[in-house]
């Protein structure tokens, strides 16, 4: 799906800098700063409060003037646009870089009227007041503006704000998925209340942690997610189990290095290798920690690649 990415719901990964903060539970076992730190000697020099944010060179900054150069061919053999994820290493609002690359990366975006810019962000409150501090009073018709979301106090607390910027798409990232989340919630704490979280929202993306350490992610919550954007009429991509995925009988018996490479039992409330089944919702399944090629990205037998029209 990927020409230049290997993520499966891009055409390009584009960095105008590298560096981060952590600033959630999804942020615990960042690729983007084990990578930072394996290529800086064992020390992720670009992460953390008060490190220096380093930005790319002026060839990778050249990148998309290319893509959008050749527009048209790609669009002759796909019959769509390209996208451009930005930033896999880093994040566009994060408060620590200077706004003169964020004005510098706007600008960019304009000269590419032909890409379709993914900005996910992990800081969605800041967008807002950072367009202002560079002088851009709405976002760009081909930006496409998402918000990482891994659980239920981060739904609440983030999608009320992406639903309240113009944007041609609104998504959400759902990965690693770390817990149940309801998107058509009501705000318990506003009056009057708010509408529905699905209201605004264009496209849903759902993954499973990958890397060392990987927490699982229950099946049920993925089904759930799925189910919500069935009913929704949302575009949904499952993009991967991760490490971890519920194995039948069968594969059990022909996977037997799996099986020995560890296990844990999955509740159907989400309660992950312990709990009483009379207050978990029945028995757990098992969990087996396969590898994210092993694990894939098929739920229930079917591989999803819903994308916004």
């Amino acid at each position: 799906m990927s020409e230049n990415s290997k993520i499966e719901w891009t055409d390009h990964t584009f960095n105008p800098w590298e560096g981060c903060q952590k600033v959630g539970p999804g942020c615990d076992h960042c690729y983007a700063e084990t990578r930072n730190a394996r290529f800086a000697g064992g020390t992720a020099i670009n992460w953390g409060p008060g490190a220096p944010r380093r930005r790319t060179s002026g060839a990778n900054w050249r990148k998309p003037l290319h893509w959008n150069a050749v527009h048209a061919d790609f669009l002759y053999k796909h019959g769509r646009r390209q996208r451009v994820f930005c930033a896999s290493l880093a994040d566009v609002f994060d408060n620590a870089v200077d706004l003169l690359w964020r004005r510098d990366l706007f600008r960019l975006i304009a000269e590419t009227p032909n890409l379709d810019w993914l900005l996910l962000t992990k800081r969605i409150g800041n967008v807002p007041t950072m367009l202002r501090h560079i002088g851009v009073d709405h976002l760009p018709r081909n930006v496409w503006l998402g918000a990482t979301i891994v659980n239920q106090e981060e739904a609440d607390r983030d999608i009320p704000k992406l639903v309240s910027i113009d944007a041609r798409v609104r998504f959400l990232s759902m990965e690693p998925l770390l817990g149940p989340v309801q998107l058509d919630q009501f705000h318990p704490s506003r009056e009057p209340a708010l509408p529905p979280l699905l209201y605004g929202i264009d496209w849903v993306i759902v993954g499973g942690e990958s890397g060392r350490d990987a927490r699982p992610m229950h099946p049920v919550w993925a089904r759930s997610l799925r189910d919500q954007c069935a009913a929704a009429g949302l575009p949904f991509l499952f993009k991967q189990w991760g490490e971890w995925r519920h194995m039948t009988v069968d594969e059990q018996r022909a996977n037997p290095s799996a099986v020995a490479r560890g296990n844990t039992s999955a509740w159907p409330d989400g309660t992950l290798g312990y709990g009483d089944f009379r207050s978990n919702g029945g028995y757990g399944k098992p969990l087996f920690l396969m590898g994210k090629k092993a694990a894939g990205r098929e739920l229930d037998g079917a591989t999803h690649d819903g994308f916004p029209a």
